[in-house]
């Protein structure tokens, strides 16, 4: 019985050795861990391009020709009208705070025509226009970030013109004054998302100003317009450039 036994014990021995053996040489069950994945953090930080369009109208209604000893006269009024251009800017974020700088340039039909004929000693023929043909602005931006949303407060210089000649028969003679440029400064705010990375969509207002307008006189005659002023409603669409 004793033989048995430890023939019984020593085979156990033997199974158990080379079941370690096996076992060694199996491989591995352990799972390399996965490396967790990191979304980017959207930044409004960068260069940009765009194009907007819009509505804009005066908020004043001076327009007028005058001749002397016949008063005003031939006022034709277009005081609203399309407009529309392209942007070019650059934000940087700090915080949930941005901080940037754009320039535009726009095309506009806000022109006031004023056309008379009238008679009067030597007096003849007569037309006036007041307004803006286009315009433009450098401003600065500053705005609050919510994610992807951009509240911002914009504001600068503005220049424009296109719109402010004039001119006449006096004795026979044609008379002529052409547009000029005109400067100011301009205030407004807006709404800005990005859908994608690179692709952002906005409204924006804008109230502009150019100051006074110098009457255009020839021989007496001229026409006369207060502060040239309008406001702008436009949609915008930009590309913001990666890297930078």
């Amino acid at each position: 019985m004793k033989k048995v036994l430890l023939a019984g014990v020593a085979t156990a021995g033997l199974l158990a050795s080379g079941f370690a053996a096996f076992a060694a040489d199996l491989p591995s069950r352990q799972v390399a861990p996965v490396a967790p994945i990191v979304v980017p953090i959207f930044t409004w930080t960068g260069f940009y391009v765009g194009v907007n369009a819009g509505y804009g109208w005066n908020t004043n209604s001076d327009d007028e020709v005058f001749i002397p000893g016949v008063g005003y006269a031939g006022t034709d009024s277009n005081d609203g009208g399309f407009v529309g251009g392209g942007q070019i800017g650059y934000n940087y974020q700090f915080g949930q705070f941005v901080a940037g700088v754009e320039a535009d340039i726009q095309y506009a039909d806000l022109n006031s025509d004023d056309n008379g004929s009238y008679y009067a000693g030597n007096y003849g023929a007569g037309y006036g226009s007041h307004g803006i043909e286009w315009f433009g602005t450098v401003r600065a931006r500053l705005g609050f970030a919510i994610d992807r949303a951009l509240i911002y407060a914009t504001g600068g210089f503005a220049y424009g013109g296109g719109g402010n000649g004039s001119g006449g028969y006096y004795d026979g003679y044609y008379y002529d004054n052409g547009d000029d440029v005109r400067t100011g400064w301009t205030l407004g705010g807006g709404l800005e998302y990005a859908f994608t990375d690179n692709l952002t969509a906005r409204v924006e207002g804008l109230y502009v100003n150019l100051g006074k307008e110098d009457g255009n006189i020839f021989s007496g005659v001229y026409n006369n317009r207060k502060d040239t002023e309008f406001a702008v409603v436009r949609a915008g669409l930009n590309y913001k450039f990666s890297g930078f």
